[in-house]
């Protein structure tokens, strides 16, 4: 048991923290950015018009998620000569000399059949031209969503990269003692729009999206012995996939959907194991005496990497799907664990470790090198957005835990504060799929 130490005294301390909650108050998560890019690109995003009281509401959103991306400063209000609505009324020359570089305008309005419809348009107020204009449709419980999807097309326009801001995010919540004392929330990646999906008194840990964005897996302690369920998003419909003897832990999906990886101790060892979600198939990946667990599939399918204390402390190995060789990838630090793809295969977002702080840190698989992108002490569960712009993870704070974003280049850093929660255990949406 000695070999097992490590991971073991980890997992207590990670249940220890979720027990220090706070005072349970129902709040959304509130983002707070602590570090920016110098000199980020300077917009003005101008309250939609409309006949509708949300117009200058969506604005806000967009003109919020440009914001904390680090990449863009919000011009104030109070320096717009004027307040335009549609195209005609953008007047270049009096926009010179307002510290602005890019204008956003736009309108909302409802349709006679209750659908709603927003215009926008993107101009160069340097070259004095219309970069990009748009008309949308959808239905009105949807204008959260639109906000976002516009801040999206806002941001790959200007940047060249895709937005993530129409995403969502899952996590933990921990309250005070009672039926609602662990919660598996769902929110908008800006932390508003919070949806609990399920409530309980015991442990939720380990919440994994599946590619497709409608189920999520996770551990659940509802019976006092942990057990893997899935499910679904919008329903809440939920199936128990395995509760077997022992240890059930660490889902992850493949790539494809069709199958979790997980940890199981069927025998007196915990090992990764695969299981078909269709057939109920169980294939075992892993048979060291060590402790395996913690994969994550490469975004390929072809290999995962997973922690193991197989060399005597916990470190990360990849795991080849095609002929089952195992390589060490970790060999600095006493403590290398949670491992995390990028969404182009080429980077790892881990925690390591060295007995008193704990940080999060991005290696490159090509040579190893290793930048931390986190200050510690006690930061946990890295999850990329499905961009690879950003990472979201846990961190203490206080007598609990917080979540905090930081940029793959580590310029860019903000907190998502919950008022009166513990949160932790974060998970990153994929991209939202066509319907």
């Amino acid at each position: 048991m000695k070999q097992y130490k490590h991971l073991i005294s980890h997992l207590f301390l990670w249940l220890g923290m979720l027990a220090c909650s706070l005072h349970a108050a129902h709040a959304a998560l509130e983002v707070e950015v602590t570090r920016g890019v110098s000199g980020a690109f300077p917009i003005a995003v101008v309250p939609f018009g409309g006949n509708l009281p949300g117009a200058p509401q969506m604005a806000q959103i967009i003109e919020s998620d440009l914001a904390r991306s680090g990449r863009f400063a919000a011009v104030p209000q109070s320096q717009f000569p004027e307040r335009p609505t549609q195209a005609e009324g953008v007047h270049f020359d009096s926009w010179r000399g307002r510290g602005a570089e890019s204008l956003v305008i736009g309108q909302l309005q409802q349709a006679p059949d209750g659908q709603l419809t927003v215009q926008f348009r993107l101009f160069d107020l340097v070259r004095q031209a219309q970069l990009a204009g748009y008309d949308l449709r959808f239905p009105p419980a949807q204008w959260r969503i639109m906000a976002h999807r516009i801040a999206d097309i806002l941001y790959e326009r200007l940047t060249g990269e895709r937005g993530a801001f129409g995403t969502r995010i899952a996590y933990v919540r921990v309250g005070r003692p009672g039926p609602e004392h662990f919660a598996l929330c769902v929110a908008d990646s800006d932390g508003a729009n919070e949806q609990i999906i399920l409530r309980s008194r015991q442990p939720i840990i380990s919440p994994a999206w599946s590619p497709d964005g409608r189920r999520i897996a996770y551990v659940s302690f509802e019976s006092r012995f942990p057990a893997i369920f899935v499910q679904e998003v919008y329903t809440g419909k939920r199936q128990k996939v395995s509760s077997r003897p022992g240890l059930n832990s660490a889902p992850t999906w493949s790539p494809d959907g069709q199958s979790l990886v997980m940890t199981l101790s069927k025998g007196s060892n915990a090992d990764l194991y695969r299981l078909n979600l269709e057939s109920g198939q169980l294939q075992q990946l892993s048979t060291d005496p060590a402790i395996d667990t913690e994969a994550s599939f490469a975004p390929d399918g072809q290999s995962l990497v997973f922690t193991s204390d197989r060399g005597g402390t916990p470190q990360i190995y990849q795991l080849s799907l095609q002929d089952g060789a195992v390589k060490r990838l970790t060999f600095e630090g006493r403590y290398n664990a949670r491992a995390r793809f990028s969404p182009d295969g080429r980077y790892l977002a881990l925690v390591r470790g060295d007995g008193r702080r704990y940080r999060i840190g991005v290696m490159r698989l090509e040579d190893g090198l290793m930048r931390y992108l986190s200050n510690g002490p006690l930061d946990e569960a890295p999850s990329f957005s499905p961009n690879g712009a950003m990472i979201m993870f846990s961190r203490a704070a206080g007598q609990g835990s917080e979540l905090a974003t930081v940029s793959f280049d580590g310029r860019i850093a903000q907190r998502l504060m919950s008022r009166g929660f513990a949160v932790r255990d974060p998970a990153w949406s994929p991209f939202p799929q066509a319907q």
